[in-house]
């Protein structure tokens, strides 16, 4: 008798557990259930992580690459060649006005050629400590300071610490 119910719990438990992990909606992502609920989307960027990216992109790489010292030690110097183009609204004297005719136009953007110089990150290097605090330190010396408000003049108007 003993025997008898250690093979039916045992058949039992098998079926059951190999029935389980055949199913096809168990997974979460795969339970059409929880998804008609709670959604899941494909993997995006968080609001932190777009935040940086585009204060990286609008603000610390402008700011960085002004800094001459910066673009002479880490970055390289890339002439680009973009056509040069005249549009109606630079023309100012009748004369250029008949020197850049419809027909001349085209004809003389698709001959002036004009070189633009454009700094890129050298791709032959791996980024250094020394290069990261370099370019800090010429975004912060960009950056307007606000001495009156300064953690360092606060600290020195207080009376024990202070002058």
């Amino acid at each position: 008798m003993k025997q008898l119910n250690l093979i039916i719990t045992s058949t039992v438990t098998v079926v059951l557990l190999l029935g389980c992990g055949n199913s096809t909606g168990v997974a979460p992502s795969q339970n059409s259930a929880l998804n008609s609920i709670s959604p899941t989307k494909a993997k995006s960027n968080g609001y932190i992580q777009e935040g940086l990216d585009s204060w990286l992109e609008e603000d610390w790489t402008p700011t960085v690459e002004k800094n001459e010292e910066v673009r002479t030690k880490y970055m390289e110097k890339v002439e680009i060649e973009a056509p040069k183009e005249v549009t109606a609204t630079q023309i100012t004297t009748k004369k250029e006005l008949e020197e850049n005719s419809s027909q001349k136009l085209s004809q003389k953007n698709s001959l002036e050629i004009q070189k633009e110089v454009k700094y890129v990150e050298k791709k032959d290097k791996y980024p250094t400590l020394q290069e990261y605090l370099d370019k800090a330190d010429a975004y912060f010396e960009a950056q307007e300071r606000d001495l009156e408000n300064s953690h360092i003049e606060k600290m020195k108007k207080m009376p024990v610490i202070g002058e």
